[in-house]
């Protein structure tokens, strides 16, 4: 994807901030590159590798990587919503952690487990996440068809511990280096003033 994050809007409809912490389940493609994104953002409390959309039987990395579960490889991200909107989170999935005009993929990773999906909690972030869909077709932004699936989370299995934070702990595996750095170099370029201090 080579669309400048530049040319996305910010979010017209958002969810409203509020105290406490909320989550959003995010699939797009690979997630320890998600993860390495959402683990730099301001606001951002915990981001948790795992599985969405498939059975607790198999909600594991064996399987998912087979491709005959349901699952996609997916984040749980836990946000203050009081630092954070909905609607800036939504805005890094589309414009920086993955391409969403790409179906049952990403990149070099084909399978239904690297689909582009958002697994929302309730009705709220349903329609936040319909509306900042809709305005991204408006603006046209994208040359291709947004694909990403609106589904219902039943459930979020957390991945096994090897794959928490593997980013961080691998930043020099090739997979790392070649997929997962350049978004954060993007999102450290594009959105420097929302990273997380350090």
């Amino acid at each position: 994807m080579n669309v400048s994050p530049e040319r996305f809007p910010e979010p017209e409809v958002d969810s409203a901030r509020a105290t406490g912490t909320r989550s959003v389940v995010l699939a797009g493609g690979c997630f320890w590159c998600v993860e390495a994104v959402y683990k730099q953002l301001e606001g951002v409390v915990s981001v948790t590798s795992g599985y969405a959309g498939g059975t607790a039987e198999t909600a594991d990395y064996r399987a998912v990587c087979s491709g005959t579960t349901d699952h996609a490889e997916a984040v749980e991200v836990r946000f203050d919503p009081s630092r954070i909107g909905s609607g800036e989170i939504l805005k890094v999935f589309f414009s920086i952690a993955h391409d969403p005009t790409q179906r049952d993929r990403q990149g070099n990773d084909v399978g239904r487990q690297y689909r582009s999906a958002i697994f929302y909690a309730d009705d709220e972030q349903k329609r936040v996440a319909e509306a900042y869909i809709r305005q991204l077709d408006a603006a046209k932004v994208f040359d291709r068809p947004i694909v990403t699936e609106l589904m219902k989370l039943e459930r979020f299995y957390p991945a096994e511990e090897h794959h928490q934070d593997y980013a961080a702990r691998h930043p020099l595996e090739p997979y790392i280096l070649l997929t997962a750095r350049p978004k954060v170099e993007k999102l450290k370029r594009y959105v420097a003033d929302r990273l997380v201090r350090r």
